[in-house]
């Protein structure tokens, strides 16, 4: 039973063996701060992925003539084409096509798991800071988030007693992003050792967004938590690694049975991802392409990188920070006495500059800087930046 309450975004739900159910809506501060101003400046340091493709520059790579004047634009298969499931099933080891769901970008992904999760009424053990959309779902539908707290002086590795009691506590699936937003931290191979070990132990569920994997600042690609157990869940995109976020396909990796139950469930969001995405996809995850386009991503991170920290040694000390392992953005605290929100503000408003305060991942006094703009454009900004702090400061 729904029952209104006298909140206009609160609904109260009922049901005999859960009682009541507090339901409202909780923003995503940080994809309402993008969503709003990421194309209404001119140096946008917001965006955590390398300078997109275009469509000409993905066939050039791939070695083809443009051909999409003959894609007819009606629904494709609603799970994804044959050919593409096929494709993403052999980045993970065992998968096979009936392993995945492609969905619209990771958004989707990441809620269609939520979604059947929740729905084991357990809590979820959620590792901080982290990406906010599944722990502002949780929060959205019933607070039942235990922390799991990433460590800066061990390198952004996870407390593992903190998700030893948060399981005994009742959490019955981990939240996890890797490598991570915002730090930028891959786990350890010790850390994700642990971590299955421990779910194992408990029977909970592992729900990890993989979003970054491929973007790697040293070449290596990062583990996937694909083949720990038989509660894993995957999710990843197009998005960031690819630097294709205008495609807006993302898939879940899971074990055959639930992914059929969850591929229902898009019946409900997205029904079926463009069809045009579908294909471009296809061509871009063939494996001597999507080589090309990986490299291209990892060159462009690590030699912005070098900018970035060449730039950072001449701030005398007004930041610290730790490399990003992979993707294209660097997680800094900073020694002004302002506030991170006010900050981004003062960038936005008065420089034409757009960050991510750590506010939004509940970090105050560090911001999220994407470095994957083009040389120019990140050079520009980041002396605008500086000028900033220079006002704060003096």
């Amino acid at each position: 039973m729904f029952t209104l309450g006298t909140d206009p975004h609160t609904v109260v739900t009922s049901t005999p063996d859960q009682g009541d159910l507090d339901v409202r809506y909780t923003p995503f501060r940080m994809e309402r701060w993008q969503s709003t101003y990421e194309h209404r400046v001119r140096y946008n340091l917001s965006e955590s992925a390398v300078h997109p493709l275009t469509v000409g520059e993905l066939f050039e790579i791939a070695g083809k003539e443009s051909g999409t004047d003959q894609i007819e634009l009606g629904y494709g298969q609603s799970n994804g084409s044959d050919e593409l499931r096929e494709r993403i099933a052999s980045l993970y080891s065992g998968a096979t096509e009936d392993s995945i769901l492609v969905t619209i970008g990771g958004a989707e992904a990441n809620f269609t798991c939520f979604w059947h999760l929740f729905e084991s009424q357990g809590k979820a053990a959620v590792m901080l800071p982290t990406y906010g959309q599944v722990p502002g779902l949780i929060e959205s539908f019933d607070n039942r988030i235990l922390p799991v707290n990433l460590v800066e002086e061990e390198g952004w590795q996870p407390d593992l007693s903190e998700l030893e009691a948060a399981l005994h506590e009742g959490a019955r699936f981990v939240i996890i992003t890797h490598p991570n937003n915002p730090t930028g931290a891959a786990l350890s191979r010790e850390s994700m050792q642990a971590i299955a070990e421990l779910t194992e132990q408990h029977g909970a569920w592992i729900m990890s967004d993989e979003v970054y994997q491929g973007a790697e600042t040293n070449g290596e690609i990062s583990s996937s938590f694909w083949g720990c157990h038989d509660r894993v869940l995957i999710t990843n995109s197009m998005s960031k690694a690819y630097g294709m976020p205008g495609l807006r396909l993302g898939w879940i990796v899971g074990p055959p049975d639930l992914v059929t139950e969850l591929w229902g469930r898009t019946d409900y969001t997205s029904i079926a991802p463009p069809t045009l995405s579908d294909v471009l996809a296809c061509m871009a995850l063939e494996p001597a392409t999507r080589a090309r386009i990986l490299d291209r991503t990892r060159e462009i991170t690590r030699a912005n990188l070098g900018l970035l920290e060449k730039w950072m040694a001449t701030q005398e000390g007004r930041f610290t920070y730790r490399p990003p392992d992979a993707g294209a953005f660097c997680f800094t605290r900073y020694s002004a006495n302002i506030n991170s929100t006010e900050f981004a503000e003062k960038l936005r408003v008065e420089k034409d500059v757009l960050v991510v305060p750590g506010d939004h991942f509940g970090m105050d006094h560090y911001l999220r800087l994407g470095f994957g703009a083009p040389e120019e454009t990140l050079l520009e900004a980041l002396n605008l930046l500086e000028d900033a702090f220079d006002e704060v400061t003096t």
